[in-house]
């Protein structure tokens, strides 16, 4: 059951329909419009429906949920909302609809007319696939799957991004600095844009009146730019207040820019701030931050759990992270944000009806079902042969003319070998960075070059000052080029602390001369 409970929109909604609910999301001026889809795969609105954003056809209020039939049989992927407001959803097949608001154009189909039904906008992206969208307070934004940015709505800024200041009326590819670049993802402000390009580049486009561009100026940018200030940074994830940016770093860092009035950028003052920031939460490393262009409010989770909030909170103006008691950042919208909405769609799997994945997972390690059984360290894994020669190539061969029911394993350890059967059923891995390093010999001998990638996230994750030297050496011994390059940019980050460990004093001598010589070459041993 996803517990929306902490929204006051939803205590019009009985206990019986609030349990049916899988995916939520609130928006309008004072949190006061809902849509929200059931285990049937149904879609409901209920709320005030300004300017028909409920899309049921009208612009009546309802204090009953009603069903939005014309989009029955739709699966919401993602779906953003802005100030009129206007609504921009995403199917699980790459379709967009919109509705809602429309003085600007914001709804992408070529009017300014309110839209008071969804409307299927396909000009210039009929064969694309949406994954991604958002919405500024009057324009809009979507991600394909191919990495291109549209954008159509209100332009007065340049946050549409043409070069021009006139509104764009239906989708249009953002380009220029953007043109071979794959765009990864997406945030809007209330009249700015930002793209997360794959090699963590950050580009920015539109209004910067309160620095929230992050290019060290108010101008406006009528066109993406890169943010400079973040050169030999890499951000993950964006995301945006109404005047205020955050950004996400992989590794788990988060820079902050734009307007701070209310405390928002959690910098311990009130000042804006024109280029990108570090801000400190705490030691452990950020996994998610959250914000959205309709408050003044930020919110970041880390690893450990714990959910911090800072900027405009209930009237009241925190200017540092401040450590809540909630186990998500979408409480920190619905108990403390003006108005209280949804940052993002809220969603949760259903847990009363086992998927065929879920039920694969839940045999993995079963004696009672399995019909092969690992000997590894004296103790044994017991697993499927017709789902190993289904996942894994080298059990395709390995299997084969094998009659017994006991493989005895010696070239690898226990937890490692069961971390690999357990990702054959569960498609994750839950090891420790030291650990982590034993799967991704093991990947790179079975050739299972997903799971290496896995076991890439894992160790960068897992990366600190202690263990940054050994983690570096098995990136080298595994040609692992992209986990070696973060290694060592992380070394070089924190290079007085590592050079201080044990790791670093029992180095191989020819990594040790290799490190000493490229980190020379970035000047990292200059006064």
């Amino acid at each position: 059951m996803l517990d929306v409970g902490k929204w006051p929109i939803f205590s019009l909604c009985s206990e019986e329909e609030l349990q049916l609910i899988r995916q939520a999301c609130v928006f309008g001026s004072a949190g006061n419009e809902v849509l929200y889809t059931t285990v049937n795969d149904e879609i409901f609105v209920l709320g005030t429906n300004c300017c028909g954003c409920l899309g049921l056809g009208d612009v009546q209020s309802t204090i009953e949920p009603r069903r939005l039939d014309s989009l029955t049989g739709k699966k919401v992927a993602c779906l953003s909302y802005g100030s009129g407001p206007h609504v921009v959803l995403a199917t699980s097949e790459g379709e967009v609809f919109t509705w809602g608001h429309n003085a600007y154009s914001q709804l992408g189909n070529g009017t300014t007319n309110h839209g008071l039904v969804p409307c299927h906008i396909s000009t210039n992206l009929s064969n694309k696939r949406v994954i991604e969208v958002a919405c500024g307070s009057y324009h809009s934004l979507v991600l394909t799957s191919d990495g291109e940015v549209f954008a159509w709505g209100y332009n007065n800024s340049g946050q549409v991004g043409s070069g021009s200041t006139a509104n764009q009326p239906i989708p249009r590819r953002v380009t220029g600095c953007l043109q071979n670049k794959v765009v990864v993802n997406i945030a809007c402000g209330q009249m700015c844009s930002m793209a997360v390009v794959d090699t963590g580049e950050v580009y920015v486009w539109g209004y910067s009146g309160n620095g929230q561009l992050g290019l060290g100026g108010s101008g406006n940018q009528p066109t993406p730019c890169r943010v400079a200030a973040l050169q030999g940074i890499r951000v993950q994830r964006a995301a945006c207040g109404y005047a205020h940016t955050l950004v996400l770093t992989d590794e788990g860092q988060v820079y902050v820019w734009g307007a701070n009035s209310y405390g928002q950028l959690g910098t311990g003052n009130k000042s804006n701030q024109p280029y990108p920031t570090p801000i400190i939460v705490e030691k452990d490393r950020i996994i998610e931050i959250a914000a959205c262009h309709s408050t003044h409010t930020s919110a970041a989770k880390t690893q450990g759990g714990h959910v911090y909030m800072w900027g405009q909170c209930r009237g009241q103006s925190v200017v540092l992270p401040h450590l809540t008691h909630f186990s998500c950042t979408d409480d920190v919208f619905a108990c403390f944000a003006s108005p209280a909405v949804s940052w993002r769609l809220l969603t949760v799997e259903p847990d009363d009806h086992l998927t065929v994945a879920e039920s694969l997972k839940r045999e993995f390690d079963n004696p009672n079902t399995a019909d092969l059984k690992f000997l590894v360290d004296g103790k044994y894994i017991y697993a499927h042969k017709v789902l190993l020669k289904i996942r894994c190539e080298h059990f395709r061969s390995s299997l084969e003319d094998h009659e017994d029911d006991i493989v005895e394993m010696s070239e690898f350890s226990y937890p490692v070998y069961r971390a690999f059967l357990e990702y054959l059923y569960t498609d994750s891995i839950s090891l420790s960075p030291e650990e982590a390093v034993g799967l991704l010999d093991l990947a790179t001998f079975y050739r299972e070059n997903r799971l290496k990638k896995l076991c890439q996230q894992t160790i960068k994750q897992g990366i600190c000052e202690e263990n940054a030297i050994a983690l570096l050496s098995a990136a080298v011994k595994y040609d692992a080029q992209d986990l070696e390059e973060f290694c060592f940019r992380f070394c070089i980050n924190h290079l007085t602390m590592v050079t201080q460990t044990a790791g670093f004093a029992e180095m191989d001598h020819d990594l040790m001369k290799n490190f000493i010589s490229k980190a020379s070459r970035v000047g990292a041993f200059k006064n």
